[in-house]
């Protein structure tokens, strides 16, 4: 059996960490939960990051940055409307197969709320800046027109909060979404 290096076990960790944040939240997750799904002891995975908030987020950072490289890789070769539509169903498709990122997504959000009520602004610091990157890569990748960037940004937050709340594709709550 080959062992994992510490540098392929902590992106277990931030996988595992995913996964189980999506389904119940910073608050609602232990760090038992995600060293349990690796299949390592607490105090290892306290030797890959110093503690939950640590491990919560390299999952926000790495969860943002597979969004962008998700919206890159889609646009890539293409401007304007062409690159919209193919980011969009990328996107659409990422969500659609992979449940979890979107649920982490949604997790996001919330936690940077919670946290800042309780006076913890390093959440919302690492989240905001994720975002900007996000945002600023659409604004790039639509040809620097901000009108384009915030609608686009707008319905995928629309599609993000629809397909959270379990919509079935064909409610009329989609009629306006897709052209």
């Amino acid at each position: 059996m080959v062992r994992m290096s510490a540098e392929e076990r902590r992106e277990s960790v931030v996988r595992a960490a995913m996964s189980e944040f999506a389904r119940g939240g910073y608050y609602g997750t232990s760090t038992e939960a995600i060293a349990k799904r690796v299949g390592v002891s607490q105090p290892y995975l306290f030797r890959l990051f110093p503690g939950k908030q640590a491990i919560f987020l390299a999952a926000a950072e790495r969860c943002i940055e597979d969004t962008i490289r998700t919206f890159e890789e889609a646009a890539e070769g293409l401007e304007g409307e062409a690159a919209l539509q193919a980011m969009g169903h990328a996107y659409a498709e990422v969500i659609a197969e992979r449940p979890e990122r979107l649920l982490m997504q949604m997790q996001l959000y919330l936690t940077v709320g919670a946290a800042e009520e309780a006076g913890d602004r390093e959440f919302g610091e690492v989240v905001r800046a994720g975002w900007m990157r996000l945002w600023d890569t659409v604004h790039v990748l639509l040809g620097g027109d901000v009108a384009d960037t915030t609608a686009f940004m707008a319905k995928g937050m629309l599609i993000n909060s629809l397909t959270a709340m379990k919509f079935p594709p064909g409610h009329r709550v989609w009629e306006g979404v897709y052209a």
